[in-house]
């Protein structure tokens, strides 16, 4: 059996550190100054499906809509290359569809109208804060969580790497001007799922090896416990970003964004996994002690 390489990940910490700090801050300003861009579940105004009886070009159809006088259309394939999905943002407006379909009829094409949803500020406001509510009633549940599999300090540790992964997500999406509607939140969420998992693999490695390395330092557990689990982590990775491209190059316009949002989570929430918490760990002293139960003024091993 071939000896496991221990490579030194909590020698560059600081410079990690740094890395992060520039990531948070370039994000934080970002959704500060500019926000996101909302869709339109979340800004409020109509969608509108329609059907053709030849496969579509969404960007002709795109621009000719844009040269009528709509202001920002999106218009993508829905299910197949005949369906097209219309979604205007602002105030919903009955006559909106009747519109849409007088001016894709211009240039003689058949055009069935099959479906017009209106939803309103008030409906995308309230979304808004049901999601918002959902990511931090999310975090508190994690939180918790790890506290009672592990221990306060991996508790606060894991927190902070899944709202280190959530704002930079989220600051990318601002940089870019991707937009974000409901299917991106879904993808922000999943991602707090997928770093959580790595996190714990990892948190769960550190527990046991400072029980079996009883007299290395909290730095070399770290880099023992983060050596071991390292190919695993790799692994996962990968196969998922494999995944993730499929869904971005042959799933259609419509799912773009939430493979994009799934596809950043992974590799910030990889990397989070692996400094991010580990670092935090650190910062708060973890040893073997932390792992320990006081009965009766002893430490007693309550490790498995």
């Amino acid at each position: 059996m071939t000896e496991l390489k221990v490579y030194n990940f909590m020698g560059i910490r600081k410079y990690a550190v740094v890395f992060s700090a520039i990531l948070l801050s370039v994000s934080a300003w970002s959704l500060y100054t500019q926000g996101l861009e909302l869709g339109l579940d979340f800004s409020g105004g109509t969608q509108i499906e329609v059907g053709y009886e030849q496969p579509a070009n969404v960007s002709e159809l795109r621009e000719k809509l844009a040269t009528a006088g709509f202001d920002s259309p999106v218009v993508v394939h829905f299910g197949s290359e005949t369906d097209v999905l219309i979604r205007l943002q602002g105030e919903p407006d009955q006559t909106l569809a009747e519109q849409i379909v007088e001016v894709l009829k211009s240039d003689g094409q058949q055009i069935e109208l099959r479906r017009v949803d209106y939803v309103g500020p008030q409906i995308g406001e309230e979304l808004r804060e049901d999601g918002g509510l959902g990511m931090l009633t999310a975090l508190a549940v994690v939180m918790l969580y790890v506290a009672i599999r592990f221990q306060l300090k991996f508790s606060v540790a894991a927190v902070l790497a899944l709202v280190h992964d959530v704002i930079i997500t989220l600051g990318i999406f601002s940089l870019a001007r991707f937009e974000f509607d409901l299917t991106v939140l879904a993808a922000v969420l999943a991602v707090v799922g997928y770093s959580l998992n790595d996190t714990i693999v990892v948190s769960d490695r550190i527990r046991e090896n400072f029980r079996k390395i009883r007299k290395a330092t909290a730095i070399e557990v770290i880099n023992e416990s983060l050596s071991q689990t390292l190919w695993r982590t790799i692994n996962t990775s990968v196969t998922t970003l494999l995944v993730l491209l499929a869904l971005f190059f042959i799933g259609g316009e419509l799912i773009h964004n939430f493979a994009i949002a799934l596809m950043i989570g992974v590799g910030v929430g990889t990397y989070s996994s692996m400094y991010v918490a580990a670092t935090v760990m650190l910062a708060l002293n973890v040893d073997r002690e932390d792992l320990l139960e006081h009965v009766e003024g002893e430490l007693v091993d309550d490790l498995p």
